[in-house]
């Protein structure tokens, strides 16, 4: 299993990534908005743990999504530690 990690950056808005989490990861909006504040004080935040291809695929939304907005917002897989996966 892979986790879908959000890198934080001092130019992508609270608000999009916010946005991404809840329409990329299907996350309400009270965690989305943990997760996002997760990222920005800690530098990074674990958006979930999935098979390889569906983590893959949901970077490459993160990513592309980014790119339409011209934001930064940087989007990694690496393997899951049980311990990092996302508070529901």
């Amino acid at each position: 299993m892979f986790q879908v990690v959000l890198i934080n950056d001092d130019y992508t808005p609270m608000e999009f990534v916010v946005a991404i989490l809840e329409q990329i990861f299907a996350m309400d909006h009270e965690l989305a908005v943990r997760v996002m504040l997760k990222v920005h004080t800690e530098g990074k935040g674990v958006c979930g743990v999935f098979t390889r291809e569906i983590a893959e695929t949901k970077a490459e939304q993160v990513s592309q999504a980014a790119r339409e907005h011209e934001h930064p917002l940087l989007c990694l897989i690496e393997p899951a530690d049980d311990a990092n996966d996302h508070e529901d």
